[in-house]
């Protein structure tokens, strides 16, 4: 039976085979697309094209969330992304948009320029993001960080990786329907990579279903995560991309966030 992700009062039936999340960064120093669509109309030639190659929903981000990097201040980045949000609403009119910010000013104009999604890395614990998110009917991305971007890949420490992060999901949907937040609007990311081992990273995509609470949506996020080239150090990009979201479908993912969106409709078909 295919889950359901609520937003905007409709629900979306996600696909059985898993949707997809396309990745669209409006960065200077992402991982490994920094700069390469910095200029809206850049941006929006790739939105057009991950929506051509199948891409469900668009996900725009303005800062880069690497390991190390330091925040954005909120009028830079959305400088960044509220022209690109409003280029690809106007060009796509039907396409979901997500908006990947953990600043609630951000997060609050994106919706404004027609969002569909809040992507929160801090698991709407940043300020006002659990406020905001509850006086709208946007879908929302819980993540799973342990520390901050800054030094979260410094020393990463669990007793029990999954145990934690199920029971960190557990207590943010709690804190979330207690907001007034509809549980069935929310989509859950353990957040491969943030703040995790490689051991950490591998034990979560091998338990994805274990981390399932009340029935939600899985998102996996892994898409040319550093940690694959020791897994999967063999293959090139994208093949390490796919093999990897291909286990995770296996083991529970309904959403699969990437930058290569053909390769991997082709392999989940």
């Amino acid at each position: 039976m295919a889950r359901i992700w609520q937003m905007g009062g409709e629900p979306w039936e996600l696909p059985q085979r898993g949707a997809i999340m396309g990745i669209l960064n409006v960065t200077p120093d992402s991982f490994s697309d920094g700069g390469s669509h910095a200029d809206p109309a850049a941006a929006l030639a790739h939105a057009v094209e991950l929506a051509e190659q199948g891409a469900d929903v668009i996900d725009v981000g303005g800062e880069s969330t690497r390991p190390g990097a330091q925040e954005v201040p909120p009028a830079v980045e959305a400088a960044r992304v509220l022209p690109v949000l409003r280029a690809i609403r106007r060009e796509l009119p039907g396409i979901r948009l997500s908006i990947d910010t953990r600043h609630a000013e951000v997060a609050r104009a994106a919706l404004g320029e027609g969002a569909d999604i809040v992507n929160d890395i801090t698991g709407l614990r940043a300020p006002g993001m659990l406020e905001l998110c509850a006086q709208n009917n946007c879908g929302i991305v819980l993540m799973h960080m342990q520390g901050n971007p800054a030094t979260m890949q410094e020393n990463p420490q669990y007793m029990d990786v999954v145990v934690q992060v199920r029971a960190f999901f557990q207590e943010r949907v709690q804190a979330a329907e207690q907001a007034g937040i509809d549980p069935r609007r929310i989509c859950l990311d353990p957040g491969f990579g943030f703040g995790k081992t490689p051991a950490h990273n591998m034990q979560l995509l091998e338990r994805l279903e274990d981390l399932r609470v009340r029935n939600l949506p899985l998102m996996s996020a892994l898409s040319r995560k550093r940690f694959l080239k020791e897994r999967y150090g063999s293959l090139e990009e994208p093949a390490r991309t796919l093999a990897a979201s291909l286990q995770a479908a296996a083991n529970g993912a309904d959403i699969h966030r990437v930058h290569d969106v053909c390769a991997l409709k082709r392999a989940l078909q």
